[in-house]
């Protein structure tokens, strides 16, 4: 490669690159190991975990490890090919089977991360000549799966379905067929879609329903099945996809619905078709912690315990919903506390532009069943004094 092409590529990205540092956007990897229950250690110091989605603390289970070292032992480490080749272990039957009971549902088919699962059902489910509502504060990959359908894309301002019921009337009409697109539990606030109101509409206007519950799934509901359950329209929600590398602590992704729909998406979901089969050992993971989930429900408790004593101590809000957003507006104001807080012992996540609007930049808190009560306590303590500061 010519050293001119690439001295003139490495100076056009530095250019930008130091723009996002002005704007104080650059972002850069951490190596974080997980220690004990919520404790993690960064660059050699420790750290109590407020950042991550691993509601339920089953990341560092050692049951699931157990589960993935024995599917290594039976299946080896890789697929070794699209699932539509030669790349399709049982493990993967296993937890799909496992997924569909455990939901409810009558099919479910896996995927290899909940962006691959939103970009690839969105865009096999809706093209040109389709029309699709999407809620203005959907997660990025249902966001992307929506513009790689092209498929006409109306944004409907957040949970508003007043609005929806708008652009429903103006432009369902025309299109051949319409698709409802939200997600469950926002990711960056914690608030929970209206679904009863959206299916109504749907039905109303003869569109499918479509909800990302990725942030839900396993913590809320009676039994764990996410914002559905806990609303009462398990039965009405078209296309479900969750993630299983957050309450359920392995990886990868699902999308639940009918038989029907698990065949078209084996033949036409392109991030399935043309991605090597997930690793059999996160499968079986995925599986020991569904079975977990239906047989320890003190976990969700717990959860729902701890959010509360924080949002009690941080004076933010009723509820028990286990992310909690404090707005700071300025992206720099926003990394400084994120640091301070990380000086004095606690990740949090300093969320900036693109993931959330311009002026919205946040200190995202995420509860897990692994803190305890010194914990959480602790945290409330360090973080009140620093906001008076």
């Amino acid at each position: 490669m010519s050293s001119s092409v690439t001295s003139s590529l490495t100076a056009t990205l530095e250019s930008e690159l130091e723009s996002l540092r002005a704007a104080d956007l650059e972002r850069s990897l951490r190596v974080v190991r997980r220690v004990h229950g919520a404790e993690v250690e960064i660059d050699g110091s420790r750290a109590i975990d407020f950042s991550s989605n691993d509601y339920l603390g089953l990341a560092t289970d050692s049951r699931l490890a157990a589960a993935a070292e024995q599917a290594i032992r039976e299946h080896g480490l890789g697929s070794g090919a699209s699932r539509l080749i030669s790349g399709n272990s049982p493990e993967h039957e296993a937890l799909e089977r496992a997924l569909a009971d455990f939901f409810d549902a009558e099919s479910a088919l896996s995927f290899s991360t909940g962006y691959a699962a939103n970009v690839g059902t969105i865009a096999a489910l809706a093209g040109r000549g389709d029309v699709i509502f999407s809620d203005a504060l959907n997660h990025a990959s249902l966001i992307d799966g929506c513009r790689l359908s092209r498929a006409t894309v109306h944004v409907y301002p957040h949970g508003d379905t007043r609005a929806l019921r708008a652009l429903l009337a103006s432009h369902r009409a025309t299109a051949r067929r319409a698709l409802i697109v939200s997600d469950g539990m926002f990711s960056m606030d914690g608030d929970i879609a209206p679904l009863p109101e959206i299916v109504s509409l749907a039905r109303g206007f003869d569109a499918w329903t479509y909800v990302d519950d990725a942030h839900a799934a396993g913590v809320l509901g009676h039994n764990g099945r996410g914002t559905p359950e806990l609303l009462g329209v398990e039965s009405e929600i078209d296309v479900l996809v969750g993630t299983l590398g957050k309450a359920f602590g392995a990886a990868g992704a699902y999308v639940l619905g009918s038989a029907t729909l698990r065949q078209y998406l084996i033949n036409r979901a392109r991030s399935f078709v043309f991605s090597t089969g997930p690793m059999p050992a996160q499968a079986a993971a995925a599986r020991t912690a569904i079975e977990i989930v239906q047989n320890e429900p003190e976990l969700r408790q717990r959860v729902n315990e701890n959010a509360r004593q924080l949002r009690s101590a941080l004076n933010a809000g009723d509820g028990d919903a286990h992310i909690i957003s404090v707005r700071v507006g300025d992206a720099a104001a926003t990394v400084r506390l994120g640091a301070t807080l990380m000086e004095h012992g606690f990740l949090v996540g300093a969320v900036r532009p693109p993931t959330v609007p311009d002026g919205t930049s946040r200190l995202r808190i995420s509860v897990s069943a692994a803190h305890t009560p010194d914990q959480i306590e602790r945290f409330a303590d360090t973080f009140a004094a620093i906001a008076r500061q």
